[in-house]
Order: C-alpha cells, then sequence, then structure tokens
C-alpha cells in the first residue's frame, strides 16, 4: 500500500474591514438638522402666523379661515374646476395626438399649430384673455358662416344663419372661461405626452396586428395605448398635479367659485395676509399630497411587468417553460 500524501490547505486569515469613513455626510446632516430645528422653532414660536386664526376662529363665532364655508366652497370649485379642464386637456389631447401623428398633412398641420400656440402662450394670459372674449360679440353660437352677409345679399332681414346661440356674457365668462382656458391649454401638453407614450411603442407591434386583420383603431385601443401608458401616466399625473396649483390663476378671470379667490376675499375683509396665504398653503399641500399617493399606486399598476421585478419574472416564465412548466429548486426532487 501506498501512504496517501494529503496536502492540508491552510485558512485564509480574516479579513480586517475597515470602515469607509464619510464626514460629509455627518457634516450635511448636522448641517439639515440644525435647518429643521430652526424652522420648527420659527413655527412654534412666531406669534404672527396667528395659527389660531387659521384654524380655530378667525372671527367671533366663526371657524377658522381654512374651515369657513366660503372657503370650503372654494376648495370644491378648485376640485371642480381641475376635474374639468382635465378632462377637456385628456380628451382633446389624445385626438390632437393622433392628428399629429396622421399621415395627412393638413391634420398633422392642425395639430402642431394648436400645440404650438397653446404651449407659447402663458395660462395667466389665456384666463385673462377668455374672461374677455365676450366683448367681440354679443351672442355665441353654431351656425353658417357669414350668415348676416348671406342674408343681405338675399334681401333677408334679420337673418344670420345661428342654429343656437347664447349670450357671450354668459358663456363666457367665469367658471367656463377659466376652465375653457385651462382645458384648452391643458390639451395642448397632453397631446405632446400622448404623442411621446405612442411613438415609444415598437411600430413593428401594430404592423403585426394589422397583419391579424385588427383594425387602425383597434391596434390604437388594444396593442398601443395600453403599452404606451407606463410612459403617459407618470407625466399626466404631473399635469394633474400641476393642475390644481394653476387653478388659482382662474382668480384673475375673475372666478369667484375658487379656493384662491375666496382666501384673498378673507383677506380684504380681515386685512390679515399672512395667515390667509398659509391657510391656502395648506389646502394646496393637503390636495396635491394626496393626487401624489394616489399617483404613485397607478404607476406602480401600469409598471407591472417593467423594471427589475419585471425582468425577473419574465426570466423564471422562461425557465418554466424551458423546464416542461416546472421550476426546480434545491431541496426537491425532478
Amino acid at each position: 500500500m501506498s501512504d496517501e500524501n494529503t496536502t492540508v490547505r491552510a485558512r485564509p486569515e480574516p479579513i480586517k474591514a475597515v470602515p469607509v469613513r464619510h464626514p460629509g455626510r455627518w457634516l450635511a446632516l448636522a448641517v439639515i438638522a440644525i435647518l429643521v430645528a430652526m424652522f420648527v422653532h420659527l413655527l412654534v414660536t412666531n406669534d404672527r402666523f396667528r395659527w389660531s386664526f387659521i384654524f380655530l376662529e378667525y372671527q367671533d363665532g366663526k371657524r377658522g379661515v381654512m374651515f369657513t364655508e366660503p372657503v370650503l366652497e372654494g376648495l370644491r370649485g378648485t376640485i371642480l374646476l381641475t376635474i374639468t379642464s382635465m378632462a377637456i386637456g385628456i380628451g382633446l389631447g389624445v385626438v390632437i395626438a393622433i392628428m399629429r401623428l396622421s399621415e395627412n398633412r393638413i391634420l398633422s398641420s392642425v395639430a402642431f399649430v394648436y400645440t404650438w400656440f397653446f404651449r407659447a402662450v402663458p395660462r395667466l394670459v389665456l384666463a385673462v384673455l377668455f374672461g374677455n372674449l365676450n366683448i367681440l360679440w354679443e351672442r355665441v353660437g353654431f351656425g353658417l358662416p357669414f350668415g348676416t352677409q348671406i342674408g343681405k345679399l338675399f334681401g333677408l332681414d334679420g337673418f344670420d344663419g345661428q342654429f343656437y346661440s347664447i349670450k357671450a356674457s354668459e358663456l363666457l365668462a367665469g367658471f367656463v372661461a377659466g376652465m375653457l382656458a385651462l382645458g384648452l391649454s391643458e390639451a395642448a401638453y397632453m397631446a405632446e405626452i400622448v404623442r411621446a407614450g405612442i411613438q415609444s411603442i415598437d411600430p413593428g407591434q401594430g404592423e403585426a396586428a394589422v397583419a391579424l386583420g385588427m383594425s387602425r383603431s383597434q391596434v390604437l385601443r388594444r396593442v398601443v395605448l395600453p403599452q404606451a401608458m407606463r410612459v403617459i401616466v407618470p407625466p399626466t399625473g404631473n399635469e394633474i398635479i400641476a393642475m390644481v396649483k394653476d387653478t388659482s390663476l382662474v382668480a384673475f378671470v375673475p372666478v369667484t367659485f375658487e379656493l384662491w379667490f375666496q382666501l384673498t376675499q378673507v383677506s380684504a375683509r380681515t386685512f390679515i395676509v399672512l395667515p390667509v396665504i398659509v391657510a391656502g398653503l395648506i389646502w394646496y399641500l393637503i390636495l396635491c399630497t394626496v393626487l401624489m399617493v394616489g399617483q404613485y399606486f397607478v404607476e406602480r399598476h401600469f409598471s407591472k411587468g417593467y423594471g427589475t421585478a419585471g425582468r425577473a419574472k419574465q426570466r423564471l416564465r422562461d425557465i418554466q417553460v424551458e423546464q416542461g412548466g416546472r421550476v426546480t429548486t434545491t431541496g426537491e426532487g425532478t
């Protein structure tokens, strides 16, 4: 028998890991902590904020300025204005985006001019403009163009060619004027967002769907838009949040059925400025925070199947297919 020589491998010495020092982080943390403490001290000790005026009672027998009936009515108006303006913006924006991508040069040119105009003009200017459009007409209606001139040509006195009309001062004023200004402006931005989402999808998918016999509208609704939502949803959520804040611009129309307008009226009556501004700031913070939370969950829903987790799940499904529909893990039999 031969002696078996065994070689014993020497165990390596334990690694003496030295943690990396980050003095800059601790310095930044200390500076931030000091600034936060100073801000909290300002909020707590400065009586000029007048928190009781904001939350408890701003006049004898009346609730705090945040919870008075006119301000709550303005809050409901702001929410309604946001919903209606975004409904106009999203609906019209999808149509304009499809027009922009159309092979018809007339449709694409009209869509381009629309987006160019409403993206170039500030919303405050649009709000003031729409609030004063009733200067141009006495009545706004639907009918034949040049109706009055046609009536004079044929000797028809009083003929204006209008099928339906309404007083311009009743239509293009107040809430409707503000809603149209914000909604039409938002449509230009939503058109670009939707266009970017549609163009992010591989054109080959649409061609394959058409080859299977689907119409172009079916391809758009069932193939393109469901996938494009992953790109469309995040900026759309940002636009909704921005719309909540932009509703304050319609106070210049003026729209009395709006939060900021009602707060400024309280300030004008009481001659108290800063606490009223803080009350408005708190309401806008609450509204936007709720929307941000909702946006997070909506984005997570439409992001299923994408990113690191999505790729891992897809890889797992591929392995299952390769192994006949079953994944073998450690400790399981074959």
